[in-house]
């Protein structure tokens, strides 16, 4: 009876409609309900077949491999063999579904992609709010402008400093060994030291405003586009499911397809929920950084222009109570920079 059945559903051709779903088969149902009983109970890779009988016996047994291993009998009440089937049966089976899932949805949001790229699809959108998410994008890129070339001045900086501290070294080593211009080397290698010093701070504070403009760029704004970005996603979705229900409302009324009707309506539901979540989101989001923006510029941007005229006005003290203003801490020159060999 097996045989039978297996070379029947070989030869059975199943016909797809242009939705990629199969319609109904020209056979009797009965025959699907024998495949299903062949495939739960036929043999696997569990069960040893002993077929019982003389020459020409027909009887056979089927006994799982199971059973055989140990000494003694299950319960009759539960089969553990079938148990283990079963959990791994069942794992297989969620994650078909939910690579199912997974391809559906990237099906209709590339659908909805591509339309939009040629102009055919309509896409959802939000007028002030699309204005916001292009100041940020601009504004980000700028700051990131700011940060590089603070990052440069403060490796010029740095060199200079270095050179400067050598050059002062050297100023006091020979007015140690040339008396007749002892004098002479020796307030040179004093200007040096001093404007080391005040370079330091200088550095100091520079280094605090990179800090800050790094924080504000790479965390505060990265978090913020990271929420656009899953906005963005989730209105591409939801375009995608609204075009689909939108096809489906203009076909035609049967059975089939008011039942794909209302499961496209349920999606486009959940999908417009989180559309809308998401959109919420990223307006408060957007709210809170400009909020943030303004009171960490404004704090750096005064430290920035303190520091640099205090230094270049050769005022020692402003130059200090600035860094104490804004409770600026220095670190060693080079303390934070890795060696040469390090760096090779």
């Amino acid at each position: 009876m097996t045989d039978s059945i297996m070379s029947k559903a070989a030869t059975m051709e199943i016909p797809i409609n242009s939705n990629g779903d199969t319609g109904s088969l020209p056979e009797d149902a009965s025959l699907e309900r024998d495949l299903q009983q062949v495939m739960v109970s036929g043999p696997n890779l569990n069960e040893t077949s002993i077929v019982s009988g003389g020459y020409g016996g027909t009887a056979e047994a089927i006994i799982p491999t199971c059973t055989i291993k140990g000494h003694g009998l299950h319960p009759s009440g539960s089969n553990p063999c079938m148990v283990g089937e079963e959990a791994p049966r069942g794992v297989a089976v969620e994650k078909f579904d939910i690579m199912k899932r997974w391809g559906i949805n990237t099906y209709k949001c590339t659908r909805q992609m591509i339309s939009e790229r040629f102009g055919r699809g309509q896409r959802t959108v939000d007028m002030e709010l699309e204005a916001q998410i292009d100041v940020l994008r601009d504004t980000r890129h700028k700051y990131e402008q700011v940060l590089r070339l603070a990052r440069e001045l403060s490796a010029h900086l740095y060199s200079m400093l270095q050179t400067q501290h050598a050059l002062g070294d050297t100023f006091a080593d020979l007015s140690q060994k040339s008396p007749e211009l002892q004098d002479e080397f020796g307030y040179n290698a004093e200007t040096q030291r001093l404007l080391c010093k005040n370079g330091e701070i200088l550095l100091g504070a520079i280094n605090f405003f990179i800090s800050g403009i790094n924080t504000l760029v790479n965390k505060t704004m990265e978090d913020t586009l990271m929420t656009i970005k899953m906005y963005e996603n989730a209105r591409l979705e939801f375009d995608a499911y609204r075009a689909d229900l939108e096809e489906l409302n203009a076909g035609p009324r049967d059975a089939v397809a008011l039942a794909r009707m209302e499961t496209a309506q349920q999606q486009f539901q959940l999908q417009r929920e989180k559309y809308e979540r998401l959109r919420s989101d990223v307006t408060i989001k957007l709210k809170f950084l400009e909020e943030n923006k303004v009171k960490v510029m404004h704090k750096q941007l005064v430290l920035f222009h303190n520091a640099i005229s205090a230094y270049f006005a050769g005022n020692q003290q402003q130059l200090e109570q600035t860094l104490k203003q804004f409770n600026v801490k220095l670190k060693p020159v080079g303390a934070g920079r890795p060696s040469w060999l390090e760096e090779q």
